[in-house]
């Protein structure tokens, strides 16, 4: 499974999303108010753990993160984990 599609499964499993057809890549997840930013740090916490890396070594996490193209263009930037993205 690509990284994309974990992003989407956790996010849709681990919060409520009535529609998880239609969350779209590019929507903001704050903006439909499904996450917030202890919801971003979950999502970030889960893709560490699914990876074995750091990614945000104890820093805040970027306010931009606010959909799943976001999230795994940020997580693609620092682990350069291009495969499977």
């Amino acid at each position: 499974m690509d990284l994309r599609q974990q992003v989407r499964d956790f996010i849709t499993t681990t919060f409520y999303v009535p529609d998880p057809r239609a969350l779209a890549d590019d929507a903001s997840l704050l903006e439909a108010g499904l996450i917030d930013s202890t919801g971003l740090l979950e999502v970030i916490g889960f893709i560490e753990t699914q990876l074995g890396v750091s990614l945000n070594n104890g820093e805040i996490v970027p306010d931009n993160l606010d959909s799943i193209d976001r999230i795994v263009g940020f997580v693609v930037r620092k682990t350069g984990a291009h495969a499977g993205v």
